[in-house]
């Protein structure tokens, strides 16, 4: 089921370059990001670490905040794969880009819910996307500011972008919180727990449980290792409590949470750039996708080179189709309580 133009939107841009899977033949890649706060800074200095994108650029109207992140980053370039960076408050530094990483927004803080942060964050993309769109129409844009599901529904009305070419980051992060406690439970390594969290990257978020898998065994079947026990109910209860929460506990700690989605956000470049076809629970608009339609939200997807090729019917319990139709309509009423 791939993703269709948002209803209303029209437009686009099928015949670019990242529409159509290719980048001119010996341009190398190039990545600008949209915020040099918290996360967009970490997220830069993650794909420099991890050689992601020979170019990365920095936008941020703070000259003075961009101009210091951006020379503390070219500082360390003898430590890394070779790269470019630049960065700058006019948008002209974008120019170009093959992604473009969005994660300027309202800040969270302590208390607040996402979607607390919905109404500035949905002013401030109306008012920076244009000037994206102009220098980097080709761009696949990758919407990381919260609460993310809504902020990518009303970008793609805002920008007449087809639905592939824009999405958010979605449960790619909160996957990976739950994976990282299935496997300190299970006690495997975490490469070997492939589970995904669906719907809402917040409150209404559900556990696909029926889907999840520890070494290739449906996670309800493993037999427990090492002298460690199955995972009982309670087990999944408590993770699951845990990464819808862990994020309010970071930000009460430390005001941000940065490294982990920094790091997400890395990993959906690669999958794009690298054109890998990688499976991954981006948000992205869902057109009857087992009944649910005209909402962003996350479910297992495949991501290449054109951004979000197609969403994959993934097999869950009732109880998980409930929870993710719920998550919809919580979403669907959130868009239309801000206008969108």
């Amino acid at each position: 089921m791939a993703p269709s133009a948002a209803p209303g939107i029209t437009g686009g841009h099928p015949e670019n370059a990242a529409a159509s899977g290719t980048r001119p033949e010996g341009r190398p890649s190039k990545v600008s990001i949209v915020g040099a706060g918290a996360v967009g800074a970490t997220t830069a200095y993650a794909m420099l670490m991890r050689g992601a994108a020979r170019n990365v650029a920095l936008l941020d109207i703070n000259k003075a905040k961009v101009d210091a992140e951006v020379l503390d980053l070219q500082h360390g370039i003898q430590f890394m794969p070779q790269a470019n960076v630049e960065g700058s408050d006019d948008v002209a530094v974008c120019a170009g880009s093959d992604v473009v990483v969005v994660t300027a927004g309202a800040k969270q803080k302590p208390g607040q819910t996402r979607m607390d942060l919905a109404g500035d964050t949905i002013t401030l993309m109306k008012r920076i996307l244009p000037g994206l769109l102009e220098v980097a129409p080709n761009a696949i844009y990758l919407m990381v500011t919260n609460p993310v599901d809504v902020v990518t529904y009303a970008a793609l009305r805002f920008s007449g972008l087809p639905a592939n070419q824009l999405f958010g980051s979605g449960t790619v992060l909160d996957s990976s919180r739950l994976r990282f406690l299935v496997a300190e439970r299970a006690g495997v390594a975490v490469q070997n727990v492939h589970a995904y969290i669906a719907g809402e990257h917040g409150d209404s978020e559900i556990p696909l449980w029926s889907s999840a898998t520890i070494g290739g065994i449906p996670l309800r079947d493993w037999p427990g290792v090492g002298g460690l026990s199955p995972l009982t109910d309670q087990d999944l209860e408590r993770m699951h409590h845990e990464v819808v929460h862990s994020a309010y506990e970071i930000i009460a700690g430390k005001g941000a949470t940065n490294y982990a989605i920094a790091l997400a956000a890395t990993r959906i470049v690669e999958a794009i750039l690298d054109d890998q076809h990688t499976v991954l629970p981006v948000s992205s608009l869902l057109e009857d996708y087992d009944g649910i339609s005209d909402v962003c939200l996350s479910v297992p997807s495949v991501v290449d080179r054109t951004g979000v090729r197609e969403t994959i019917p993934t097999p869950m319990s009732d109880e998980e189709r409930a929870g993710l139709r719920a998550s919809a309509d919580a979403l669907r009423a959130a868009a239309q309580q801000f206008g969108v």
